[in-house]
Order: structure tokens, then sequence, then C-alpha cells
């Protein structure tokens, strides 16, 4: 699901961007964020729970939760809610307190 059209903020739906997630080869837009890209694709599941496992998915959109976790470009913990998607990055979901590489 993606926002097409909104009364105040501008998307730029003219500029296609690739990047990789998981293996896989994804297409977002110019200026929204990772999770947004992901979310807009299909993907609802961003991360799991420490302990449990349980699902995380796209919560707060503002950077104040830890939901969005994921290792981008092979540095982890990466808030993907707030960080803008560019061009070939590699996305991954990352397992417990993430690695970095």
């Amino acid at each position: 699901m993606r926002i097409e059209n909104h009364p105040i903020l501008d998307f730029h739906k003219d500029t296609k961007i690739s990047f990789i997630f998981n293996g896989e080869e994804v297409e977002g837009y110019k200026g929204e964020t990772i999770a947004a890209a992901l979310h807009a694709a299909g993907v609802k599941v961003l991360g799991r729970s420490l302990f449990l496992h349980r699902p995380r998915g796209f919560y707060c959109a503002i950077g104040n939760c830890s939901s969005c976790l994921m290792t981008v470009n092979g540095v982890a913990n990466v808030k993907t809610c707030v960080t803008d998607l560019e061009e070939g990055m590699v996305v991954e979901t990352q397992e417990g307190k993430g690695v970095i590489i």
C-alpha cells in the first residue's frame, strides 16, 4: 500500500530507485524511507523481538521505537523508518541485537 496523493507532502513518483532487500531487488521512490518502500512492496515483518522472536513491523515511523532496526550497507541497527532510500543500497533483516560487520 502506498499513498499516492497527499494534501501537504509531495511524492516523487517519477523517480524510481532500486535496492536489494534480503537478496531480492525491490523498487521504491525518491523521498521515501526504507521502511515505507518495503511496506509498499508488501514486506510487513521488518524484524523480530529479541527474546520471543515475535514479528515486528512498521510501527512509529518517527524513529522512537526499535521495530524497524535492520542492517543497511553492512551497518547494523539502522532505523529504517527515518533513513532515506538510496539507489543500490543493501538492506537485510537482522537477528537479535545485530552484528556490526
